[in-house]
């Protein structure tokens, strides 16, 4: 008996992407020819781009796009909501009109054809298959080494993530909806998805050089992003900080029984640097704690103040031309 073709909806969050956007669209317009042809995918089957708060034409591009091609739909977010925001609200705006969805960059960077293996995968039961790079050869040094030392840290502080994951893959209808029951306001996708728990797989792919434009995470916003993602999951840096604050006590009690014993002996001598440095040292860390705690209590803040995620001011979707 031949499998039921697959309702798919392909969420990509775009920020100032209207250099890639007629690019992105044509090539997956052509995905979904192909995976129609093949039996994969039904005709309701959409592309969906959120606009997050764009300040170029990327809002009047989709809504080209989506008056000219009937599979194309769009969100417009009422303000930037953050990468991480937007791509939330459109799997949450989707979830009840697809079988699964397949969350991508705008950048083309994620090798689209891979899109199909994802959806065998889901139609042989996983309810979310994970995009991973096979390899790293179109980061920079820096880039890669960093992106190797934050998946290891994450690792350590107990966070559960997919290696080389970041945002390419498919969930399914069962998922997302499990998904909608995380209520926190702090989002790390690639740390929360993996505890949702149902049946999951990968495919690998290399990732390509971005096709236009200029990367929308610069490293002041990968640093922020690692320290969120740390944060919102990991409660091990506060440990660290008592066990440093623990072993720094320990030191001050041998110190001063050492400054007492050269006392007695006779051997004290002036002792400026060493307690400069000692002030510099001790005030350094309790700064960097004082400031590591108050990101903790400033999620805590964030949390209770219960404010929306994003706010949608248009959403608009053709369902008129979708095959029977």
């Amino acid at each position: 008996m031949a499998k039921k073709p697959v309702n798919l909806y392909i969420v990509v969050p775009c920020y100032n992407e209207e250099e890639v956007l007629y690019e992105t669209c044509r090539q997956m317009r052509g995905l979904l020819e192909r995976m129609k042809g093949n039996g994969l995918i039904n005709d309701s089957s959409r592309i969906v781009f959120i606009d997050d708060g764009s300040k170029d034409k990327t809002w009047s591009i989709i809504d080209e796009l989506s008056d000219k091609y009937h599979e194309v739909a769009g969100v417009k977010l009422a303000a930037n909501a953050g990468h991480q925001n937007a791509l939330y609200g459109g799997l949450m705006t989707v979830r009840e009109d697809c079988d699964c969805t397949i969350s991508i960059d705008a950048d083309l960077q994620d090798d689209i054809n891979v899109i199909p293996e994802m959806v065998e995968k889901f139609i042989n039961g996983c309810d979310v298959v994970y995009g991973v790079r096979n390899k790293r050869d179109t980061d920079t040094f820096f880039k890669r080494t960093t992106a190797v030392g934050f998946y290891k840290l994450m690792e350590k502080m107990g966070v559960k993530t997919v290696y080389n994951h970041a945002d390419f893959r498919l969930m399914s209808r069962r998922a997302l909806e499990a998904f909608s029951q995380y209520p926190e306001r702090n989002m790390f996708l690639r740390g929360m998805v993996p505890t949702i728990g149902y049946k999951t797989d990968c495919v690998y792919y290399d990732r390509k050089e971005r096709f236009a434009g200029e990367s929308k995470y610069p490293l002041k916003k990968m640093i922020s992003f690692a320290f969120d993602g740390i944060t919102s999951f990991s409660i091990n840096p506060i440990r660290l900080i008592t066990g440093v604050g623990a072993a720094a006590c320990v030191i001050g009690i041998i110190y001063g029984i050492y400054a007492i014993v050269q006392k007695i002996l006779g051997h004290t001598a002036a002792g400026w640097a060493s307690m400069v440095c000692s002030i510099w040292f001790l005030g350094g860390l309790q700064m960097i704690s004082i400031g590591l705690v108050g990101e903790y209590i400033g999620k805590i803040y964030k949390e209770v103040k219960r404010r929306p995620r994003y706010i949608i001011e248009a959403y608009k979707n053709d369902k008129s031309q979708d095959g029977e």
